[in-house]
């Protein structure tokens, strides 16, 4: 029976965060990354032009097998924030094995201003992603401020997730709730309330 091909770029990324758990992320160089992955340099930039884009990939990684659960999964009953919710907490469920790469990575890029720059950018689109998973809508001024909104909320969550050592990441859990609890009143100020999502559409009313 023939073996199946390992794609490249997941290699790299694989390859990558093992690395930056056992050395840090910010020392490690492009080439020393491609021979941790078994590939070229030349393989490697056919890939991933940086670094960045290598956390970019495994972010965007992690944003499609997420929404490939969603597909089935989700409950459009449920309101917007509780839809919101789960979407989130399934993110830091598909995280949780990577924790120790990304504990790494996060404190050598909150001492890197260029690099963190870089993350928020993707960080932006994959909240975009997470939103549009939960059947609330991007568009328009008020979809701008509900992504801004949830990059603010991550943001603030990911702290908690990177040291909660309970079993079920209830100390996550309390966290986003309170979060998402907290900005809720402000989208709604914003756009009204209503659940379209309800009817099986993108809501466009407050994330409620």
């Amino acid at each position: 029976m023939a073996r199946k091909k390992v794609d490249p770029s997941q290699k790299i990324i694989d390859a990558s965060l093992k690395l930056a758990e056992e050395r840090g992320w910010r020392p490690l160089e492009l080439p020393e990354i491609a021979e941790a992955a078994g590939v070229s340099l030349a393989e490697l930039h056919r890939h991933f032009v940086s670094k960045q884009a290598i956390l970019d990939g495994f972010s965007q990684r992690i944003d499609s097998a997420l929404l490939d659960e969603l597909d089935d999964e989700l409950e459009l009953e449920e309101p917007a924030r509780d839809r919101l919710f789960d979407v989130l907490m399934r993110r830091f469920d598909l995280l949780q094995p990577h924790r120790p790469a990304l504990a790494r990575v996060t404190y050598d890029q909150l001492n890197d201003p260029m690099a963190l720059c870089g993350s928020l950018r993707q960080l932006s689109q994959s909240m975009r992603w997470m939103l549009e998973g939960a059947r609330i809508g991007t568009g328009g001024l008020v979809g701008a401020v509900r992504v801004k909104a949830l990059v603010a909320i991550y943001l603030s969550v990911i702290p908690v997730w990177l040291r909660d050592e309970t079993a079920d990441q209830s100390k996550t859990m309390a966290a986003l709730d309170a979060r998402l609890r907290r900005v809720e009143g402000l989208i709604n100020r914003l756009n009204g309330s209503g659940d379209p999502a309800r009817n099986g559409g993108h809501e466009e009313g407050a994330i409620n």
